[in-house]
């Protein structure tokens, strides 16, 4: 198996950091437009392998995706990070750009590669990524909810005092404020989390996730990258080693929910096709209502990739 990410910024090397140490891949390829940047990292990851004890053999690249041939996934983190003050819309223009000359090299030398997008803003670029690739739906997906459902259950296990191995959640929509949690389908070891917090801690819980990565920006002045990458490694993985893992993603919507040409974050069965299965939850009354907020948030921002003609 072959892996390729694009970018070796913070992101991008942190994923490849934690596919190499999961062995997730024979080969990991890195590349990135800066000079000896890639190269750097890469061999930074694989001098490391003797002290965690990985084979994954990693690789660095200036701008030659020769290298990356035949890959069968791609993560794309290329682009500009989000600082102080700066929507995740505000990259819109510089990174769409970005994400297409990327996918363009992509499909010349990994035609059958499946591709992960993880630049910002995450729902658009993803469209972006689709548009130029014309690969199927189900091989160009986003990483935005492992992400956001990360936060969520990491906060609620502060809150809980307890182990975030046991809680599990569920979230649809685009990726940032407008993201529908959906406390009904969050749990720890099975029991319903409304029976472990009050409405109040909760509710607060789900406005602090909705604004996750803005809190980081504040923090560091710039975005987060040791979650988002091992939150794009968990996808990589469940599709290279066929794990048909329940998570959620962000895709192309072609009914489901009553919404299409929209991409959204939707719990889907993530196996060696890419997208197996997407699961359509029962929503009520209120989910419904936020989960059409978040599909015009969406639609707004495509149809200004679509005036700026990337």
């Amino acid at each position: 198996m072959k892996i390729t990410v694009v970018g070796a910024g913070n992101v991008g090397a942190t994923c490849a950091d934690v596919l190499a140490y999961r062995e997730v891949a024979n080969e990991i390829v890195l590349v990135d437009i800066k000079e000896g940047l890639a190269e750097g990292k890469a061999l930074d990851i694989w001098q490391k392998a003797p002290i965690d004890l990985y084979d994954s053999r990693t690789i660095g690249s200036t701008n030659d995706y020769s290298k990356s041939a035949k890959s069968d996934v791609v993560v794309i983190t290329s682009g500009l990070p989000r600082k102080p003050g700066m929507s995740r819309d505000d990259l819109i223009g510089t990174n769409a750009g970005i994400v297409k000359t990327v996918t363009e090299n992509v499909v010349k030398h990994s035609p059958n590669a499946i591709i992960i997008v993880v630049s910002n803003p995450l729902d658009v670029m993803t469209y972006q990524a689709h548009l130029t690739s014309n690969f199927p739906r189900t091989r160009v997906i986003g990483m935005a909810g492992i992400l956001d459902t990360a936060r969520y259950r990491a906060f609620l296990a502060e809150a809980l005092n307890i182990s975030p191995k046991d809680i599990q959640a569920m979230l649809l929509g685009g990726h940032g404020d407008t993201m529908v949690p959906l406390p009904r389908y969050t749990t720890v070891a099975g029991i319903p989390v409304t029976e472990l917090i009050d409405k109040e801690k909760l509710n607060m819980i789900i406005e602090r996730t909705k604004v996750g990565g803005g809190e980081l920006v504040k923090l560091m002045g710039t975005s987060a990258w040791y979650a988002p990458g091992s939150a794009a490694a968990q996808m990589v993985e469940a599709i290279v080693k066929d794990q048909r893992r329940i998570l959620p993603v962000c895709m192309q919507l072609d009914g489901e929910y009553g919404i299409k040409n929209c991409y959204l974050g939707v719990p889907a069965v993530l196996g060696k096709n890419g997208v197996e299965r997407v699961l359509e939850l029962d929503l009520n009354t209120e989910e419904k209502a936020l989960l059409e907020t978040s599909r015009k948030h969406v639609t707004e921002v495509m149809e200004v990739l679509e005036k700026l003609g990337k």
